[in-house]
Order: C-alpha cells, then structure tokens, then sequence
C-alpha cells in the first residue's frame, strides 16, 4: 500500500555507517527498508530489514520487492556495502577479485538498475554510492588496487547515471570518506597515528559521513556530485 512517507534503501544497514544511515533517515521521518548478509528482523512500522548477498541479483529482486509490498514506493537508495582487502598487487588471488568486484561493483550494479527503473516510473528519484577516498589518493601504507579499482569504477558510474537519468528527476551522487571511526574500532584507536591523521587533525565520525548524505539529500539541485568527507581538503588536487 503506497503512502505518502519517503522510503529509503540503505545496503549494509546493520552496523557502523549503514546504522548510522538508517537511524538519520528515521530521524527525519522516512521509512527505511535495510539490508545485510545479516541482520535482526524488525517489528518497526517505518523499518524493514532484508538479509542475503548483495551480490546476488535475486537479493536486489527480495529488497526492491519488499520496499514495494511493504511501503509501496521507493525515493532514495544508499548503496553503502563496500569491501576493501588490502594486498600487494601481486598477491591477490582470483578468490579476492571475485569477492571484491563481487560486492563492490555486482551488488551495486543489480540493486541500482532495479531500483533506477522504478523511480522511472515513478518520475524521480535519488541514487547516494557510498566510494571511497582511496579510489583518488593513493596511500602507500595501504595497498588495495582491487579498492582502488572498483570504487573508481563506482565513481565514474556515479557520473555517467546523473547525465542518463536527469531528464527522468533522477538525481545520483556519491560519498566518498576518508579515515572514518567507527563503533568497531576502540574510542582511542586512531590517537597515535601523529602525521598520517587528515590535516583536520582526527578521524572522522559516522555522524560526518550521515550528515553528508543528508545533504545530498536535501539538495534537489546537486547531482553528478562526489563529496569527499575525508578532513582532508586535498582530493582535487591529486
């Protein structure tokens, strides 16, 4: 049953930003439908949470159809999974390509051309692809070519949609944060890392990457858009 309630999708909805992602959304009244290889079921009237492999085309299929038959319509979706394996480029295996790419590539692929075509119906839309800032700044420290070349390809995917589908009121746009803290890592973790902090002189929050979509958000007139939340302010330059 269709109601007049906004609906947001958000992948990887069960802890660290996608938590902090759905309760936002809920924050300002949307319903949300979250999603993760595993996550509790919920009794909430204004959230419902599918679990499976976002790799799966057949789990895009279970999370499109049940924002439909659940709220009956779908405004935003938040492609927030993501996989990272740092490794010497030569070191990777095909079973880490395939995991990766898998996630980081398929799982947005099948998730957003279902969810692209309903908003099409519906004339209008937003996409949000949740990148990473290692896809443009290379860090020594931290090899991960596999990161590097999936999340560029989701930034420059990112791109080439908001041109396709604006004509249809289709905006999409993307995040792309930095060193970000999260509630798996201890409040202390990130203290001794000296220079290697951003020039801000912390690690970000979860709170900075929510705060970041919602923008996007709320800006009708933004699409195509990388926001870089990285405390750095060095990314267009590179």
């Amino acid at each position: 049953m269709e109601t007049d309630r906004r609906v947001a999708i958000i992948t990887e909805g069960s802890q660290g930003i996608g938590a902090g992602l759905v309760a936002g959304y809920r924050g300002r009244g949307w319903a949300v439908v979250a999603s993760a290889a595993a996550i509790k079921p919920s009794e909430e009237p204004d959230l419902l949470t599918v679990d499976g492999d976002i790799a799966d085309p057949a789990t895009a299929g279970r999370i499109i159809d049940g924002a439909l038959g659940r709220f009956g319509r779908i405004d935003t979706l938040v492609n927030n999974a993501c996989m990272v394996v740092s490794k010497p480029f030569t070191e990777y295996t095909a079973a880490d390509f395939t995991l990766v790419t898998s996630v980081n590539l398929a799982g947005f692929f099948w998730l957003t051309q279902r969810a692209i075509a309903e908003m099409a119906r519906r004339y209008g839309g937003h996409v949000i692809n949740i990148s990473a800032t290692l896809a443009e700044v290379v860090n020594a420290r931290t090899p991960a070519v596999l990161a590097a070349l999936t999340q560029g390809g989701l930034a420059a995917a990112t791109r080439s949609l908001a041109v396709e589908y604006a004509s249809l009121g289709i905006r999409v746009n993307a995040v792309s944060p930095g060193m970000i803290q999260t509630p798996m890592h201890p409040a202390g973790s990130y203290d001794r890392l000296g220079d290697r902090l951003p020039p801000l002189g912390r690690a970000g929050q979860v709170s900075d990457v929510v705060d970041g979509v919602l923008f996007l958000e709320s800006s009708p007139y933004i699409t195509g858009e990388i926001l870089h939340v990285d405390g750095d302010g060095q990314v267009a330059g590179h």
